[in-house]
């Protein structure tokens, strides 16, 4: 739940709530316009802050995750998904170091079970999972101008991406060439704010999950969890998976897809004329009684319409009738492979 202070601090600037999530600032249309090639901000209200800290943390999370938590520098940030015992990404994170230990962006609607589930496995370690939630603001920058609004407001500016750089009152993560995610204190939130909008146009949280869905970055949350082995959603073309680490839950099955070639299904970037939901399953004409694939991520475009990242058997990308929801539902374009990187 988004933090009260903060949630009045923005509406007071002209945010639109609608269950929980910052719609936009007025115009949604000119914001994701505005996506393209402006320098835009965005509350990301959608991620929630866990933090793992003790003296067993990095060993601790190394043996949970799929990503190398061992070989992480003390600047470096990592994509890195949590698996069940077969294999199924159950959350996604962004990794990153503190003094304190490791902090981890994942989906909010995940949080509580991720924290309860985690907790499971620490037993006799000494490890501390907190939720930081409250205490923290995430604010999305992208666009051109992002190292020069950085820069008016003081905080410094990553040189690499993925690579973090740590301020007074937080931190600064560098994802590409033009896209920052700032953890900030709730406390220091709001005088950022307002220095940050000099140079970047404030606007909803949909279009930071365009964006994401542009970059070919998947975000697992309720209605995806358990949905996807890691290489299927493309986390080891973004390096979130380490195939050289040791054990962590699902790892025997991570490790056979990859080098037995077995990965059927695939990352997409696709478009539709109307709304579309993550989880949605895809469907082709003639295999109508079971899913050829599932939307993982989707957002408004700013071209009309909707556009999302989906898993799709690769048996079935190139043929005609693919459907969402079900067999002669609603049709859909596939772009492209979200990631430059595959293949």
């Amino acid at each position: 739940m988004m933090n009260a202070n903060w949630q009045e601090y923005l509406v007071a600037n002209g945010a639109r709530i609608d269950e929980g999530l910052v719609t936009d600032f007025g115009d949604p249309m000119v914001e994701l316009a505005s996506a393209r090639d402006a320098t835009i901000m965005a509350p990301l209200v959608h991620l929630s802050l866990l933090e793992c800290s003790g003296e067993d943390a990095g060993p601790f999370l190394h043996n949970q995750l799929t990503s190398d938590v061992n070989h992480l520098a003390p600047d470096a940030v990592q994509h890195a998904a949590w698996c069940t015992a077969k294999g199924r990404m159950q959350a996604s994170f962004l990794n990153y170091r503190t003094s304190e230990g490791f902090r981890l962006l994942l989906s909010t609607d995940l949080l509580a079970a991720t924290q309860k589930r985690l907790q499971m496995f620490v037993l006799r370690s000494k490890v501390k999972i907190t939720d930081l939630t409250s205490e923290h603001e995430i604010i999305g920058l992208s666009g051109p101008a992002s190292e020069a609004a950085l820069t008016a407001a003081g905080l410094p500016v990553p040189g690499a991406s993925l690579a973090s750089a740590h301020f007074d009152a937080g931190t600064v993560i560098r994802l590409d060439s033009s896209r920052f995610v700032l953890v900030v204190a709730s406390t220091a939130a709001s005088t950022l704010w307002p220095v940050l909008a000099t140079l970047a146009k404030p606007v909803g949280t949909p279009v930071w999950q365009w964006l994401d869905v542009k970059a070919g970055v998947p975000l697992i949350c309720e209605a995806t969890k358990e949905a996807f082995v890691p290489q299927m959603a493309d986390f080891d073309k973004i390096g979130g998976v380490s195939f050289h680490k040791g054990c962590y839950p699902g790892q025997e099955i991570v490790a056979r897809t990859q080098y037995l070639g077995k990965v059927k299904r695939h990352l997409y970037r696709i478009r539709a004329d109307v709304a579309i939901t993550a989880g949605a399953s895809i469907y082709a004409s003639d295999s109508p009684e079971h899913p050829c694939g599932m939307v993982a991520n989707a957002a408004p475009s700013p071209d009309g319409g909707y556009d999302a990242l989906a898993v799709i058997q690769e048996n079935f990308v190139e043929q005609p009738g693919l459907a969402l929801g079900e067999a002669g539902g609603t049709g859909f374009s596939i772009i492209a492979r979200a990631n430059p990187a595959a293949e």
